[in-house]
């Protein structure tokens, strides 16, 4: 079976993993969420449909425990936690075009006809089971697996026997090797995908897809008794709520959930005689302050106390930028502190402040006047750069973006604020406005049009700082797609311009 060329036509869909509702929203939630914002809005900015979805996962023991232990029925419980992460969405402006909910009629209508479809293909049967069960994780173990009594997460694990109904796992592990070899790119990073192939080759057994012993679930069709194992549920919420966009362009998760994403999820889908999702890409985890976030040591980061710390803008862009997006990372106050201002405040802010507010007093707050006769080769080079740079980023990107490679994709846009900072500093327009008006009219139109390349670039990552300098530079709201980037759209000499004011203000210790 052979996966699907990305980018095969102009849709693309991009889900979150639905995030379990035993608790309320953190740093991780908060990054993946923001990657996957990120690069929805790059597609839509490069003429894409796009379907972003996210949600949460509302059914296991793990919920109906935390219920209980709240002294309140496990459907108000969910509805109270789930609403925390549509607040997340909203505080981080993200754009996703869904939400679902496992606990939505659709939904559950959606898995009981992917029991169906396995239990038509001949994969599910009835046995007893008898494992060590992680109710922290919602997942089974093997003896084997498990590292000084616990889960290999660290989990507290015990011992179930109940009746249950097993998936034909093991019928395909050679499928799912197969697939892999034919679609190399399938799973990224590549750590990732050497620890999924180790994973298969080990051996494959068939999964326990049933429960019994409690009643917080998806009734199995024809036999009431059993409720769906949660991760079967919660894996078919992207074809829930494909709205004929499937298969999904990409998965985004954590690798803690990679085997359930890029092992259990893609056998399903070959049972139920379903396309396979064409990319699964597992980030890693962040620290805080150099320690594993966990709430007995009080450090948990929510992401509404960041953006009121430090800005949205600023947030999404630090966990963006900081560390090669895969990879495991540092939160640390002083390191977002000096991100935010060398590359926000320092350079892109600092162009933009320096350039708008010369415009502002010197060309009767309009774009200035470009008199072809006084443009020097150092003019060109600068237009060069940056819209070839605009041009070479944005095609190249649409690939790096894929694979999540963010701080690549900014470390281009940021390229182009520098060298402008540099001409700036070099052509020394206000030394030229005593000396040279034209000369100084060219100057700053060179510079407000590569700030306006740079804020369309900017877009997908900091979406509120670029919005206000496109609208500082006047750029009409149906000219800010990636195919406006070219000479034909480029500021127009004598356009008004309001007042300028500043996007990316330089933090002070004082207030963080």
């Amino acid at each position: 079976m052979e996966n699907n060329k990305l980018m095969t036509n102009n849709t693309y869909y991009i889900t979150t993993p639905i995030y379990y509702v035993n608790d309320k929203p953190h740093l991780g939630h908060a990054y993946t969420s923001v990657a996957c914002d990120a690069i929805a809005r790059y597609m839509r900015l490069d003429g894409m449909e796009v379907k972003f979805l996210t949600g949460t996962d509302e059914h296991g023991q793990k919920v109906e425990k935390s219920a209980k232990a709240a002294g309140v029925p496990p459907q108000a419980f969910v509805d109270e936690v789930s609403e925390h992460f549509r607040e997340m969405g909203q505080i981080l402006h993200l754009t996703n075009d869904d939400f679902i909910r496992t606990t939505q009629p659709r939904h559950i209508k959606a898995a009981q006809e992917m029991w169906k479809r396995l239990e038509a293909s001949g994969d599910i049967y009835l046995a007893n089971y008898g494992g060590w069960y992680a109710t922290r994780d919602e997942a089974f173990y093997a003896e084997s697996e498990l590292i000084d009594g616990k889960a290999p997460t660290g989990a507290e694990v015990e011992w179930v026997e109940e009746p249950s109904y097993f998936f034909k796992l093991s019928k395909y592990e050679q499928p799912l090797l197969d697939f892999y070899s034919a679609n190399p790119d399938f799973i990224l990073p590549e750590s990732r995908r050497n620890e999924v192939l180790s994973f298969v080759k080990g051996g494959l057994k068939d999964l326990s897809i049933s429960r019994t012993t409690f009643e917080w679930g998806i009734p199995v069709p024809g036999d009431e008794a059993h409720i769906m194992y949660v991760w079967l549920d919660a894996l078919t919420n992207y074809w829930t709520a494909a709205d004929g966009k499937w298969p999904a362009d990409l998965h985004m998760v954590g690798k803690d959930i990679l085997r359930f994403h890029a092992v259990y999820w893609p056998a399903f889908l070959m049972s139920a005689k379903l396309e396979l999702p064409k990319r699964v890409f597992a980030h890693g985890w962040w620290t805080i302050e150099g320690e594993k976030m966990s709430k007995s040591l009080g450090n948990v980061v929510a992401p509404a106390h960041l953006v009121e710390k430090y800005g949205l803008d600023q947030t999404r862009y630090f966990l963006l930028r900081e560390v090669p997006f895969g990879s495991d990372g540092n939160f640390s106050r002083q390191s977002m502190f000096d991100r935010i201002n060398a590359d926000l405040a320092n350079n892109i802010g600092n162009l933009a402040q320096r350039t708008l507010s010369m415009i502002a007093k010197n060309c009767d707050g309009a774009v200035p006047v470009l008199d072809p006769a006084v443009t020097l080769p150092q003019d060109v080079a600068l237009m060069d750069l940056v819209r070839v740079t605009s041009a070479t980023t944005h095609n190249s990107a649409r690939e790096q973006m894929q694979r999540c490679k963010f701080a690549e994709v900014i470390g281009a846009i940021l390229h182009m604020s520098s060298t402008a900072n540099e001409y700036i500093d070099k052509e020394a327009p206000w030394t030229l406005k005593k000396t040279d008006l034209a000369r100084m009219n060219a100057v700053l139109y060179y510079l407000a049009e590569s700030i306006r390349c740079i804020a369309i670039m900017l877009q997908p990552f900091t979406p509120d700082a670029a919005a206000k300098l496109l609208d500082q530079l006047a750029v009409p709201a149906d000219e800010r797609l990636f195919l406006h980037l070219t000479p034909q759209f480029a500021l127009k000499a004598g356009t008004p311009l309001p007042k300028p004011e500043g996007v990316f203000p330089r933090l002070v210790a004082e207030t963080v």
